[in-house]
């Protein structure tokens, strides 16, 4: 049979398609400074829309249930600010007590090189590369650069007051929207409950490793065990490899305060806590949560860590459940996507049966709050 008249070939549709999503991608990472504040803003509100459907639901007025939430969007960002500032500004403080340290085991490798035959170019770059005493100036750097993070401070800031006044009128906005377009209301009330799953899983046990660190650093004598607590609580919102980048500061003081030693207890003792908490308890209800494979949680971490920066990785999750929501689950000729996404393979009884609790998921977020999605839709457009 011939192409039905005025169809174009499947391989030009492809080819079209393909570079319409290049020009989008090369987009969003040319406006990443003002797409990661402005998703960032909308996953806090998100993540707090149910409290002003429980304190509506006791008789609160609506000013007060929009002041509670802007209330607490802002202590939130603020109080994660100041400690990321302060645990700097004490890591800038402490690291050049440790520079001599520091040189010692740069001598000490310099030699073992020697010995091995290493020539003294070699030997040079090797000292330059292993000069941990770099890391204060980074630092130093690093702490004199947060004064240009105001403005985009301020900016979020901004973003979450006026997010925060509208998520009052959310359940109107997605109720005008079901009238013509069902689907679309439905995927972006899913989009935030699961957005609200994954970050209830993630804090709590981003909060039990944080302090299992703290408890085992201290005992340890690893010098500033709060900050390294912080680190690690923060990096468990990185999936995959955010157990990597929290043990990486403390093994290093561990080396450079106890020696190898004392570097490989800090290790195992991380591995025993984060590794199995984060790696092997944590996957397990964060895939029920958001529905997302291993594989595509790390594809979406590598991929929105080059689109938009390091907030990208930290937001890596949402951020696909949102593309999710919008590309998949708004087109039911779509489900075969939904199915390579799932975390587990699923047959067509096992779909079908999800399906009816996913629907409804927005008659129930409806009624929890009147919040649920509009500070989705809102952004988006």
């Amino acid at each position: 049979m011939g192409l039905r008249r005025g169809a174009l070939p499947r391989a030009l549709v492809i080819l079209i398609g393909a570079a319409a999503a290049v020009i989008v991608v090369a987009g969003i990472q040319a406006t990443a400074w003002l797409i990661g504040p402005t998703f960032m803003a909308l996953i806090v509100v998100i993540a707090v829309a149910p409290v002003q459907g429980w304190l509506r639901r006791r008789g609160w007025p609506g000013w007060a249930t929009t002041l509670v939430v802007v209330i607490l969007v802002y202590a939130i960002m603020i109080g994660l600010a100041l400690g990321v500032i302060i645990s700097i500004a004490r890591l800038a403080t402490e690291l050049p007590q440790y520079a001599s340290a520091a040189q010692g085991i740069v001598n000490s490798v310099i030699e073992r090189l020697a010995a091995l035959g290493v020539g003294p170019e070699q030997l040079q770059q090797a000292a330059g590369s292993l000069n941990l005493g770099r890391l204060a100036g980074v630092l130093g750097a690093l702490l004199a650069s947060i004064s240009g993070l105001a403005s985009n401070f301020v900016f979020l800031l901004a973003l979450l007051l006026f997010l925060g006044i509208e998520s009052g009128g959310a359940s109107d906005r997605l109720a005008s929207i079901a009238v013509d377009r069902p689907r679309i209301t439905e995927a972006l009330a899913h989009f935030a409950w699961g957005t609200r799953q994954y970050l209830l899983v993630t804090t709590v046990f981003g909060l039990i490793v944080a302090v299992l660190d703290w408890i085992a650093l201290a005992i340890l004598g690893i010098p500033l065990a709060t900050t390294w607590a912080l680190l690690s609580f923060i990096t468990n919102y990185i999936p995959n490899v955010g157990f990597f980048i929290g043990v990486v500061p403390p093994a290093l003081l561990g080396l450079l305060t106890g020696g190898p030693q004392l570097m490989l207890i800090v290790i195992v003792v991380y591995c025993v806590l984060n590794f199995v908490v984060q790696s092997i308890i944590q996957p397990r209800f964060i895939g029920d949560a958001v529905g997302l494979s291993v594989t595509v949680t790390f594809v979406a971490l590598v991929f929105w860590t080059w689109l938009i920066g390091p907030l990208g990785a930290i937001l890596a999750i949402p951020l696909t459940l949102l593309s999710k929501a919008l590309l998949v689950d708004v087109d039911p000729k779509a489900r075969w996507a939904d199915a390579l996404l799932r975390a587990s393979a699923t047959g067509p009884d096992q779909v079908a049966a999800e399906e009816k609790p996913r629907r409804r998921r927005p008659d129930r977020a409806h009624a929890a709050t009147d919040s649920t999605a509009a500070p989705t839709s809102a952004p988006i457009g």
